[in-house]
Formats: C-alpha cells, structure tokens, sequence
C-alpha cells in the first residue's frame, strides 16, 4: 500500500503533488490552490517567519499561500529521539512528513521496524511514529511540505 501511494504521487507530477500537499496542510480551510494561484507570493528560507531551534538542529518555518513549509537542518549528531523528544514528550516521531532531501543522509526507523536512508534528490512521505538521526559528517537537509506545524513545539495539533 505504502509502495503504490509514493508511486501514485510520483506519477502524477509536481504541480499535482503539490496540491495534494496543500490539501493535507490546510484541511479545516475552504481555500483552493486555485484560489491560492491568484495573488502571488514569494518568500526565502533566507528570512524565514519562524524558527525553532533544538540541539543539533533547527527548523526554518515559511508561512505560504496558507500553508507552512519547513526546512529542516540536522547537524551531524542530531537524533530526534535526543534532540526533539525531549520536547514533544511522545514515545516517537507523531508529525506525518512529506519531504525532499536536499543534502545528507536521514536513517529513519518505522515503529513497526522499517529501516532505511533518505539522501539527497529522495521524496518520502513518512507516517507517524518514526525515529531518524543524521548519517555521517554532513548536515542532512529537508524541505517539508506537511509535518513541520506543530515540530518541536510539544504541541500535537495535526
């Protein structure tokens, strides 16, 4: 099922994917991407509306045609069961991601045991309940399009 849905998404295209992705951002609004497409807008990672920083890492919030994508930076050494646990206090990762990985390498371990590394140029939609750390002596970089809300706050609105 997981295999037939990555595969799905990568048939379809990135303008569509993306609306997809907008879809799941933005569930309890009445606004289309259509809607969204009117009015142009444009931002940088550069000044981001948000950051939050934990050890080893940061996520750099961009609020956009009402959605919210996050660039994740982690440091070598970064683990999310180390660095971010600590503050969502939950057993694993809860937040669902839709990501591209720009550079280094991701080890992600599913709750039910799936293991595998995420490097750059991948696409990977991640449900909850992971654990991941960064492979090797360079940061690994992610832009998410779902899962960056609520990270690293202890919060759980998603």
């Amino acid at each position: 099922m997981k295999t037939r849905i990555i595969t799905s998404l990568a048939s379809i295209g990135a303008g569509a994917a993306l609306a997809l992705t907008y879809a799941f951002s933005t569930p309890k609004t009445h606004t289309t991407m259509l809607d969204t497409l009117a009015t142009t807008e444009y931002k940088n990672f550069g000044k981001p509306d948000e950051v939050r920083t934990f050890p080893k890492g940061r996520v750099e919030l961009i609020n956009i045609g009402g959605a919210m994508i996050g660039r994740g930076i982690f440091e070598p050494g970064w683990r999310w069961s180390t660095s971010v646990m600590p503050i969502a206090k939950t057993k694993s990762c809860e937040a669902p991601h839709f990501q591209y990985h720009v550079a280094g390498t991701l080890h992600v371990v599913m709750d039910d045991g799936t293991e595998f590394d995420l490097k750059p140029g991948d696409v990977s939609l991640l449900p909850s309940g992971h654990d991941a750390w960064t492979v090797g002596d360079e940061a690994a970089i992610v832009i998410d399009f779902q899962g960056m809300v609520d990270y690293a706050t202890g919060q759980h609105k998603h």
